[in-house]
This record gives structure tokens, C-alpha cells and sequence, in this order.
């Protein structure tokens, strides 16, 4: 859809056109299931909410300005809603050797004796490797890492979309990457 069709459509919506509704709904969606599906530990049913943020896009599009594309606006709501649906997570669990499957658990093997690069069938388990990490990290600072190194956001899209000063963003990275780092490093220990 381009932006001028999206303008339409959004129009039409605020209008009440559930056609226009029905168009932008299949627009966004995939954008926010990606969203939602990234930034949710995977013990949680993600679907319920893709649907509430979509719900919560469909009730605000009065609210819309239009000074930023209509994606971003939505991301930012996604973002928002995982923000607090995983506030209340407690748990930060450890990772360890044993945690893993034995694919991700031959990747830290491979990684603690070879510098080369990871073969095709080991990038599926360091990917594994990589979500359990993350698993580890506060919410906030799981979804910073996602939104940083595996959707490619930059720093200032990632505070425009979250809310949080640039500064901010730098100094909760930075942080994040030092736990990731310990933790690796744990799991590298155990594995010696």
C-alpha cells in the first residue's frame, strides 16, 4: 500500500468505512505480529495480543496525526502494549548448558574451540542460542536488543518508537550488552 493509499484508507476509516478497516487490518497486521512475536517471552500466546493492538489502533485512528508514517505510529502502540504486558514479568531465568537443545549447546562446543564462521546448520541452533540469551534480560532491555541488532531499528527510531530519550537508549544497550556478554561467557565457562 502506498502512503497516499494509506491516507485514503484511513480517511474512509475514520469515517466508519469497515472496508477501510478491513484494508488497513491486513496492512498492519503483519507488521505487528512481528512486532508482538519478537518482544514476548514464547511461554506467552502472543495472538491475543496482536489482536489488542490492533483493536487499539482501530479505536485510536482519530488520534492519528499523520506527522509520522502510519507503521511507525503503529509500532509504537505494539511496542507500548508489550512494554506492558511484560512488565510484570518476575522471573528472569539463567541460562544454562543444560537449558539448551543439543544443537545450541554443539554451537557454544563449536564456539569455545573454532573461529570460523557458524555452518548453515549451526545458525538455526545459534539463533536458539541467541532467543535464550535474550530470554535472560529484563523486558525492557529484550526488547531494546530486538529492536537494535535483529529488526535493525537505529537509535533514533528506536526512541521515537519507545518513547525513551536517545541517551537513554545508549546507556540501556550498553548495559544489555555487558549482561549478555557475562552470561555468554558463563555458558562458555560451563562448557570447559
Amino acid at each position: 500500500m502506498t502512503d497516499a493509499e494509506v491516507t485514503a484508507c484511513l480517511a474512509r476509516g475514520r469515517a466508519g468505512d469497515e472496508k477501510a478497516i478491513i484494508e488497513l487490518y491486513h496492512y498492519m497486521y503483519p507488521h505487528v505480529a512481528k512486532l508482538v512475536h519478537a518482544n514476548l517471552p514464547p511461554k506467552e500466546s502472543a495472538e491475543d495480543l496482536v489482536q489488542q493492538v490492533c483493536i487499539k489502533v482501530m479505536r485510536n485512528l482519530n488520534q492519528f496525526s499523520g506527522k509520522v508514517p502510519f507503521l511507525h505510529w503503529v509500532s509504537r502502540i505494539a511496542v507500548n502494549t508489550c512494554l506492558n504486558q511484560i512488565r510484570y514479568e518476575r522471573h528472569r531465568p539463567e541460562v544454562r548448558l543444560a537449558d539448551l537443545s543439543e544443537e545450541a549447546a554443539g554451537v557454544v562446543e563449536h564456539l569455545t574451540v573454532a573461529s570460523e564462521e557458524l555452518d548453515s546448520s549451526e545458525k538455526f541452533a545459534a539463533r536458539e542460542l541467541v532467543e535464550k540469551l535474550l530470554a535472560a534480560l529484563r523486558p525492557a532491555d529484550r526488547l531494546l536488543m530486538r529492536l537494535m541488532y535483529l529488526e535493525g531499528y537505529s537509535i533514533d527510531e528506536i526512541s521515537n518508537v519507545t518513547g525513551w530519550s536517545q541517551t537513554l537508549v545508549k546507556v540501556r544497550a550498553f548495559r544489555a550488552r555487558s549482561q549478555l556478554r557475562q552470561r555468554y561467557i558463563l555458558l562458555m565457562k560451563e562448557n570447559l
